[in-house]
Parts: structure tokens; sequence; C-alpha cells
């Protein structure tokens, strides 16, 4: 009788162990859901852009390995030009879809293929 009782004890404990976890984790796919809904999913600064065109002067390396021939090390060597240049206080980095071959790594090559994906502001 005292194996029962413990045995009944325990079966519930766990009953209420599996519910406990499955309000969680319901509460965190709701918030998941909300956040997906407002557009706030990841920070500013790692968010993909999803516009036809990209402005490389202000595009997330995550948004510029979209293109085709920009794999992440382009991508980040357009970042990293890019605020290298504007610790100087120029303005934009890249005035047209040509100063993109000022960044090591792309050519005339690359320029071409990207450049009816570009956007210049």
């Amino acid at each position: 009788m005292i194996h029962d009782m413990e045995q009944t004890s325990q079966n519930r404990i766990q009953a209420f162990a599996f519910v406990i976890s499955v309000c969680i984790a319901v509460c965190f796919a709701c918030g998941f859901v909300r956040h997906v809904q407002a557009g706030q999913l990841g920070s500013p600064r790692g968010q993909i852009q999803l516009e036809n065109r990209i402005n490389p002067n202000q595009a997330p390396m995550e948004s510029l390995t979209r293109l085709a021939g920009l794999g992440p090390g382009r991508a980040g060597a357009i970042v990293a030009y890019r605020e290298n240049l504007s610790r100087g206080g120029k303005g934009p980095a890249f005035l047209n879809c040509n100063d993109l071959q000022n960044v090591r790594g792309i050519g005339p090559k690359t320029v071409q293929t990207i450049s009816e994906w570009m956007k210049f502001e």
C-alpha cells in the first residue's frame, strides 16, 4: 500500500511537471510568434533587408550575402570598408557600383554581376 501511494505521488509530480513544461513552451511559442509578426526578431544590426535592391552604404552583412558572388568574406569586407570610411566622416563610402571595386576581393566581374541589385542613396 505504501508503494502504491509513492507511485501515485510520483505520477502526480510527473504529470504536474509535464503540464508546467507544456505551459512554458506555449508561452515561449506565443512570444516568438508576436516578435515575428511585429518584425522584432533579431537585432537591428543583423536584420536582413528584404527589398529588391540593397544599399551597400547601409546594408548589414547578412543582406549583402544574398547577392550572387558575395559570400560572407566579401560582404564582411564591404561592411568593414564602409565602417572604416565612415569614421572619417566623409559621407557615403559608395556613390556607385564602381566604388565597390575599392574593396579588396571585388573586381569588375563581381560589380557587373551585382549592379542590378544595388541602390545608392
